[in-house]
C-alpha cells in the first residue's frame, strides 16, 4: 500500500517547481499523468548532459509518471484533456497566468467538469496582483524575494543558489497544499483551486531575516556567517573546508577543548555568544589560523568526539558516494527503456509502513499513450 495509490494527477506543468511537485505526489503512489504538448516539455531539450539521448534535467524530476502527448489547441486534445480532467482527482499547472482560461480549462470551467478536483496553479507571482501576469523564472524570483540579498560574501556581489530553490521550495509547497486540500474534500466532497507564487513562497523563507528587517534592522550579506550565532561557518582546513556549528555557551567549551584551546572560555572577548559577535573580527581571524593546521578529516575526529556539530564541504561527487546516503536509500535504481539500469535520487521521505517507491522510470515522450487512450474511453 502507498499512501496515495488510490490518487490520480493531471499533471500539465513543466520546467521545475510543478514537475518537482508531481514526481513527490507520484512517489507517494499517486498515478501521475502527465500531459506534454507536440515537442515534449522543454527540459527534455535542456542539456548537457545527456544520458543515451535523454536530458538529465528532465531524467531527475520525472520518474513515476506516464506520458501522453495532448494538442490542447486542437479539438481532439481539448476532448481528451475534459475527459482526463473528469478522471483525476488533482490537476497540476505552472502556465503563465490566464493561459489555461484562454484555452477553456481554467478553475471555473475544470470544476464544472469535476466538482471534486483539486485545482493547483503554480506561477512566478500568483494570481492576483499588479505582477499576476508576469513570466516567473526561478533567477528572477531569488532577485526579487529578497535572498539574494542576503547570499554572498559582504564585499561580493548578491549572490544566487546553486540550486533552483524558489522552484523547489514552491514545489514542496505546492505538495502540502494538495495533501491538505485532498483531506479538507474527504470532509466537504468538493475540491478548490490552490494558488501558489514563488514569490511567496521565497519570501516566506526569509523567516529570521524578514523578521529582523520588520523589526527595523536590515540584514546583510555575511559571506558564510550566521547573523545571530558565533562561530556557526565556514572555515578552511589544510585541505579543504569544513562547516562548524556552536549554537549554545555549551558546544562552546566543547569547541574550546576539541581546538586544544580551553583558555578561549575564559577570554572576556569571546565568554559568551553576544561577546563573540561584538568581537567577531578577532575571533574570526584567530580560529582561522587555528583551523589552518589540520585535514579536514582531522578536525572531524576530534569534534565528532567532542560532540561538536561539524561536516566537511563535500564535492557533489563525494556527497553522492557518501555511506549515509547509501544506508538510506538516497540512491535508487530503476530500469529504463534506452538506458537501462538508470540511478537516480531516492526518495527523501520515509514512513514505517507505507513508503514512497521509485516504480517507473522518467518517461519517453508519448510512451503511455495508449494505456492512457484506454482508461479514457
Amino acid at each position: 500500500m502507498l499512501p496515495l495509490e488510490h490518487i490520480r494527477v493531471c499533471d500539465l506543468s513543466r520546467i521545475l517547481s510543478g514537475p518537482y511537485c508531481t514526481m513527490t505526489l507520484g512517489d507517494l503512489g499517486a498515478e501521475i499523468i502527465k500531459v506534454e504538448p507536440p515537442q515534449g516539455d522543454d527540459t527534455r531539450r535542456w542539456g548537457p548532459p545527456f544520458l543515451e539521448g535523454e536530458s538529465t534535467y528532465f531524467l531527475s524530476i520525472n520518474r513515476n509518471k506516464k506520458s501522453i502527448v495532448l494538442d490542447l489547441k486542437s479539438p481532439e486534445g481539448k476532448e481528451l484533456l475534459r475527459k482526463l480532467i473528469q478522471k483525476s482527482d488533482v490537476l497540476v499547472e505552472n502556465f503563465k497566468t490566464g493561459t489555461l482560461e484562454r484555452l477553456g480549462f481554467g478553475y471555473p470551467q475544470a470544476s464544472q467538469l469535476n466538482p471534486r478536483l483539486i485545482y493547483c496553479s503554480i506561477t512566478g507571482y500568483g494570481q492576483t496582483g499588479p505582477k499576476a501576469s508576469a513570466p516567473g523564472f526561478d533567477v528572477v524570483i531569488q532577485g526579487e524575494s529578497g535572498a539574494m540579498d542576503v547570499t554572498g560574501f559582504p564585499d561580493g556581489p548578491p549572490t544566487k543558489f546553486g540550486l533552483s530553490i524558489a522552484d523547489i521550495v514552491t514545489g514542496m509547497n505546492a505538495v502540502q497544499a494538495i495533501l491538505a486540500a485532498l483531506l479538507v474534500r474527504e470532509k466537504t466532497g468538493r475540491g478548490q483551486r490552490i494558488d501558489i507564487a514563488l514569490l511567496d513562497s521565497l519570501v516566506a523563507c526569509l523567516t529570521y531575516h524578514a523578521q529582523s528587517q520588520l523589526a527595523g534592522e536590515t540584514p546583510r550579506r555575511l559571506g558564510n556567517r550566521h547573523p545571530s550565532i558565533a562561530p556557526y561557518e565556514t572555515f578552511k582546513a589544510s585541505d579543504g573546508y569544513i562547516n562548524i556549528g556552536v549554537g549554545s555557551e555549551n558546544l562552546w567549551e566543547k569547541f574550546c577543548a576539541a581546538l586544544d584551546r580551553k583558555e578561549l572560555c575564559s577570554d572576556p572577548r569571546f565568554r559568551t555568544n553576544q561577546d563573540r559577535l561584538k568581537n567577531y573580527a578577532s575571533l574570526r581571524s584567530l580560529l582561522e589560523t587555528i583551523m589552518e593546521t589540520r585535514t579536514r578529516a582531522s578536525w572531524q575526529k576530534a569534534f565528532d568526539a567532542a560532540g561538536v556539530p561539524c561536516g566537511q564541504i563535500k564535492s557533489v561527487a563525494e556527497t553522492l558516494g557518501d555511506a549515509q546516503l547509501a544506508a538510506r536509500g538516497m540512491i535508487a535504481t530503476v530500469d529504463h527503456p534506452t538506458i537501462g539500469a538508470l540511478r537516480l535520487i531516492g526518495f527523501p521521505i520515509k514512513f514505517s509502513d507505507t513508503p514512497g517507491i521509485i516504480r517507473l522510470a522518467p518517461p519517453r515522450l508519448d510512451e503511455q499513450r495508449k494505456e492512457i487512450l484506454d482508461l479514457l474511453k
